[in-house]
């Protein structure tokens, strides 16, 4: 064996070491944030410099495996495991890749791809074919480095070639007469009544945090003016207003392409609260209480409902704790009462509420 085989094989088997060294790194923050997050959702977490939230994560494992490890996979890990604390996990997944097309865990993120991390050719096509839609319209922005989809039933997509942006809620405004979105890091107004190829649509950007969930404030009796409500991965609750003058002021006319416009969030009025203790995954306006509900998977600060004037005053609102959070509720006007939904369900009756 010659002297330059021999360096070779030291090479790789130093590599092999590194690499194994970063795997057992990379299982002891596994085990630490799900450690982490059961204290949390049980209220026994104590925030000290150690905590693990995303930003450390993704650092983190950078670090660890650097540039062969793609920030959508990250985001996919983290989330999976935040969801579902006793969900099985292999390492190969940071990767991208999935064991046996028979394992549960794999064909929910296979799903999950379809929907929201569709980076490669075969996988928008598999997503289109599944769900029997078809692409309408692919307009590539440039000077922003990314490209926008539309489908036949209505499903708009941001991919990006550095990092697949994910569509995480929508609604529509009733009195701009837009479609409002959030990303993670931005909002998302669009004028589909633009004629023609004026399709106009507006970012806002950049949030703070990571947005996960939007709604539509419809109390609102102002005809050029609209309330968004959004929660994020840091447990706040955002109030934006949007104007015709927001948006109106930005056409240009006489252009005939389609438009894409960057706004400065900080143009805007954000009122921004923090109400919970982890994500906020659902927030909603219920009309016929006059009151905004959001919740959360943390134990202590689950479910809050409240006057939007309270949020906007920055005055106590009305919070309900329950064992393990809330993922889900929902109001029933009929019944005058409010179903939760979680590790366990509640109902709670509007005499309670108000």
């Amino acid at each position: 064996m010659s002297e330059k085989d021999c360096d070779k094989e030291s090479c790789s088997a130093l590599e092999l070491l590194d690499f194994k060294n970063a795997l057992k790194q990379f299982q002891k923050l596994v085990e630490k944030m799900v450690t982490q997050k059961t204290k949390e959702r049980l209220g026994l977490y104590i925030k000290d410099d150690d905590e693990i939230d995303y930003d450390k994560f993704y650092t983190t494992t950078q670090t660890l495996f650097g540039a062969e490890v793609k920030d959508h996979n990250i985001k996919t890990f983290f989330r999976k495991i935040s969801n579902n604390l006793d969900a099985r996990t292999e390492w190969c997944e940071i990767f991208g890749y999935f064991i046996g097309e028979s394992d549960a865990m794999s064909s929910q993120m296979k799903e999950e791809n379809m929907v929201f991390l569709v980076s490669e050719k075969q996988q928008i096509t598999h997503a289109v074919v599944k769900r029997q839609d078809v692409i309408k319209g692919i307009v590539k922005v440039p000077h922003l480095d990314f490209t926008i989809t539309s489908s036949q039933k209505g499903v708009l997509t941001i991919f990006n070639n550095q990092d697949t942006a994910w569509i995480t809620g929508c609604d529509f405004l009733p009195q701009l007469k837009c479609v409002v979105a959030v990303t993670e890091r931005t909002v998302i107004v669009w004028d589909y009544k633009s004629k023609g190829s004026q399709n106009n649509c507006f970012v806002i950007k950049p949030m703070e945090n990571g947005l996960l969930c939007v709604c539509t404030v419809t109390m609102s009796d102002h005809l050029a003016k609209d309330n968004i409500l959004m929660g994020d991965d840091k447990g706040y609750v955002h109030l934006l207003t949007v104007t015709s003058d927001h948006f109106g002021l930005k056409q240009c006319k006489g252009k005939k392409e389609s438009q894409l416009q960057v706004l400065d969030s900080k143009t805007f009025n954000i009122v921004k609260r923090k109400l919970h203790d982890d994500w906020v995954v659902k927030i909603k306006y219920i009309s016929d209480l006059h009151c905004f509900g959001s919740c959360s998977s943390d134990s202590i600060h689950s479910f809050v409902l409240d006057d939007i004037k309270r949020l906007e005053d920055n005055l106590p609102v009305k919070e309900f704790s329950v064992p393990k959070g809330v993922n889900a509720f929902t109001y029933c006007g009929k019944a005058k009462l409010i179903v939760t939904g979680g590790k366990y369900w509640g109902v709670f009756q509007e005499i309670v509420l108000l």
